[in-house]
């Protein structure tokens, strides 16, 4: 169903023009919040929530992470409207809903991410993280799918609070985060198999032939392409998730700026091909580099500057070229060590550690969205 807030923009907002958001993920909430006091803002999200996606892992093994994780969109974006609800079509002026409502813009973000179904309240995201710790507290035995950073973060912060669990993690690749060097990735293999986690690569596992030795529970035997046959309790599904594009494929304003997998073909300036007041942020973008939250927060700062430049009646040779990351990759390895792979090194341990582990860039996220690190608003 859907639901709108009651805070109407202010009067000097409105002069500026209307910029719909469509997604309340990592880029869209910092646009939304970034613009809130230059235009006339609108955010559209099917959750009323923004959540801090690195943090999740974490907020699994202690859910209580998650009060200052997961975000009310009201919090942060005071001088907006946000829609509850999610977007299906696409005019060149309007954003249509789910339940039929037409939202008039002259500017659009789309921050849509990837598709994957969530609770739509904090208080329901919440409930969910506490039902996932009954899970791996309950479980002797735990089955992690996927090697990339979720299903090597996942493994490292189970590991770290319950060590007695026994662990098997399988990749269907050669070898871990595939998507940084080789020598993180040996390092992160070292570390989980030292702290007693069973990785077993070029292996993928066949959901569709588990066996229980109980309808109720109890331990279940997974099937790996190898025939090998895996005892767990319980397990986590760490592989990648689509992009939430199929809606757009349907709109006949951008069916053709999407590429074959599905994402929106932007410019230097974050705008969407062809298209002069459309822009596209985060993951839902065709820029050659690694899909992380840092880097849809740069996205968004370059997509806000020049929106405002924009609305204010700036010169498009005045805009903000975006140059895709690639120098700085960190994943997490439990609360005290990462690794990183910066430009001319690769390191573990406790120094990596220190830059995200701890608090998960937790603070730092919420100080953008103008909010107080350590207090929980909602």
């Amino acid at each position: 169903m859907e639901s709108s807030s009651r805070q109407q923009p202010s009067e000097s907002s409105r002069r500026n023009g209307r910029v719909v958001v469509v997604g309340g993920g990592v880029a869209g909430s910092l646009v939304a919040k970034t613009l809130q006091f230059t235009a006339d803002v609108t955010l559209v999200d099917p959750k009323e929530y923004f959540e801090i996606p690195w943090a999740s892992l974490r907020s699994m093994v202690e859910p209580a992470f998650g009060e200052r994780s997961v975000i009310n969109h009201r919090d942060y974006l005071t001088n907006g409207r946000i829609v509850t609800s999610r977007a299906v079509d696409i005019t060149n002026t309007e954003v249509l809903t789910a339940e039929g409502r037409r939202i008039t813009y002259d500017y659009l973000v789309i921050a849509a991410g990837h598709d994957h179904p969530m609770p739509s309240t904090k208080a329901g995201k919440l409930r969910e993280y506490e039902a996932e710790l009954q899970r791996i507290e309950a479980a002797r035995s735990i089955l992690i799918i996927g090697g990339g950073p979720v299903g090597v973060e996942l493994a490292g912060e189970i590991v770290t609070d319950f060590p007695e669990k026994k662990i098997t993690l399988v990749h269907s690749g050669s070898r871990l985060l595939e998507f940084i060097g080789p020598k993180a990735s040996r390092k992160a293999l070292k570390w989980l198999r030292l702290k007693g986690v069973d990785v077993k690569l070029d292996q993928a596992v066949d959901l569709s032939s588990i066996s229980s030795s109980s309808a109720e529970a109890g331990p279940r035997t997974y099937n790996t392409s190898t025939q090998e046959s895996i005892e767990a309790d319980c397990h986590f599904l760490c592989t990648g998730k689509p992009v939430a594009s199929e809606w757009l494929k349907e709109t006949q304003l951008l069916k053709d700026s999407l590429d074959l997998d599905g994402r929106l073909i932007v410019d230097q300036f974050m705008r969407v091909k062809g298209q002069d007041n459309i822009y596209a942020i985060g993951d839902i973008t065709n820029v050659r580099e690694i899909k992380q939250g840092y880097v849809a927060q740069k996205h968004a700062e370059v997509a806000s500057k020049n929106l405002k430049l924009l609305m204010e009646g700036g010169r498009e040779s005045k805009m903000a070229i975006y140059v895709p990351q690639t120098k700085k990759k960190i994943v997490s390895l439990g609360r005290r060590d990462a690794v990183a792979q910066f430009s001319h090194t690769t390191v573990i341990g406790l120094v990596p550690g220190l830059i995200k582990s701890k608090d998960l860039f937790v603070s730092k996220t919420r100080k953008l969205l103008g909010l107080r690190p350590d207090v929980v608003y909602s």
